[in-house]
């Protein structure tokens, strides 16, 4: 199992946000730059990267730093936040270092631009499933659809996605654990190529994860807050 770093970038800064909320973040550093090189020196083989601003509107907002991260930065990226159309995409995956992109809002509004880019780029393509109150959240958070995640992912199984990230929106930035439970149901239903995100707090989390079956785990606030040391995590997995 992969632990993955996040960077959360808003208005140019590195941040966490409580249960999605745009208003409740804590401001970690300036310069998601630095953070990604830290990351990168500590042992990640790969690192989560999302535009938060665009997220919200709808398009890349944060592009140029991320650009400047994919070209200076030898460390594998996954990208997402925004990216809703074909040039978005295209921008994104043309880039150095970044290995695949996230489409969440896109996956429920356009399914077929995901099938169409994942077709155009096999295995590069993720779709972000992220759950608010047992059903799919879109547009940042902000709407919830009527669909329950693993019926969105079912669908796109079908049409030759490989990646899958689950975040529980209201465990994101909480340090209270993972939702084990659904993460545990979404593999079963899913099987492969899932990624668990949100509510990772300690080692145990993350031991916990792997037996659940996962390919990865996304970890933000515990490693900004120090109850999760990435080197040391590693290496757990590892033995």
């Amino acid at each position: 199992m992969l632990l993955i770093p996040a960077i959360d970038i808003k208005q140019g800064r590195c941040v966490r946000l409580r249960q999605g909320r745009m208003e409740d973040e804590t401001v970690y550093y300036d310069s998601p730059r630095e953070v990604a090189l830290m990351w990168k020196e500590k042992g990640a083989e790969l690192v989560h990267v999302v535009d938060l601003d665009g997220a919200v509107r709808g398009e890349p907002v944060s592009y140029p730093l991320i650009k400047e991260i994919a070209e200076t930065v030898d460390v594998p990226l996954q990208v997402g936040g925004g990216i809703r159309t074909v040039d978005a995409a295209e921008a994104y995956l043309s880039l150095p270092r970044v290995r695949r992109i996230v489409l969440g809002t896109v996956a429920t509004e356009k399914p077929e631009l995901v099938e169409e880019l994942s077709r155009r780029y096999p295995g590069r393509v993720a779709v972000g499933i992220d759950v608010k109150d047992g059903r799919v959240a879109i547009k940042g958070w902000v709407e919830v659809a009527t669909l329950k995640p693993y019926q969105l992912a079912k669908r796109f199984k079908e049409k030759g996605i490989e990646w899958f990230i689950y975040t529980e929106i209201s465990r994101d930035g909480m340090l209270m654990g993972p939702d084990f439970d659904g993460i545990r149901r979404f593999v079963a239903e899913v099987g492969s190529g899932v990624i668990a995100s949100g509510g990772v707090t300690t080692i145990e989390d993350i031991e916990e994860l792997k037996k659940c079956g996962v390919a990865g785990a996304i970890v933000g606030r515990a490693l900004y807050d120090g109850t999760i040391e990435l080197e040391e995590a590693i290496k757990r997995l590892a033995d």
